[in-house]
């Protein structure tokens, strides 16, 4: 197994911005120990983020959000990423669609994407289904994502487990497949 950790959308718009979630800052020190395993273990860590264009489809359903070169589409400083990870801009919700995210982690050897990040049942849940299609071994790091609404993080979670057959990980079964 050669697993890459995946961070969703860690970005100022998302954990203290208008489309935050409520529980958002409380995954950021979770999300911060998975980086801070995966690279003590020599493990790819690749951040895929919003960086929307002005004329944007989602702007149909949540407004202006994530622009690209906004500070609202910066990755939140606690989790910035180090020279050595990689960030993929996103104009969808999957962050394997128009990005090259598959390319890359192809090159790299992996084939299990360990993903955390916002929003649990948009973001999170698509990337997940990319990865599934794109026959990846998926992990879902249950206490470094989060959504809405505790009933939306809960949905996403069974559907991600019941249809893509994810596997749903405490963060720390998450440090130990990082590190194993």
């Amino acid at each position: 197994m050669k697993p890459a950790l995946i961070i969703v959308d860690m970005l100022e718009e998302f954990v203290r911005g208008r489309l935050k979630s409520p529980q958002a800052e409380a995954i950021v020190p979770a999300i911060r120990r998975l980086i801070d395993a995966a690279h003590r273990a020599g493990r790819p860590v690749i951040h895929v983020v919003d960086s929307h264009l002005p004329f944007d489809a989602e702007f149909r359903v949540w407004g202006k959000h994530a622009v690209k070169g906004s500070p609202e589409a910066r990755i939140v400083e606690e989790l910035a990423p180090s020279k050595e990870d990689l960030v993929f801009e996103k104009r969808y919700y999957s962050g394997f669609r128009g990005t090259g995210l598959d390319t890359a982690l192809r090159d790299l050897g992996v084939d299990t994407v360990l993903v955390a990040g916002i929003h649990t049942h948009i973001c999170v849940l698509h990337t997940v289904a990319d990865a599934f299609y794109h026959r990846y071994n998926v992990y879902v790091v249950k206490d470094a994502v989060a959504a809405f609404s505790k009933k939306d993080h809960e949905y996403a979670l069974n559907y991600m487990k019941q249809v893509y057959g994810a596997k749903i990980v405490s963060l720390e079964e998450a440090e130990k497949l990082l590190s194993g």
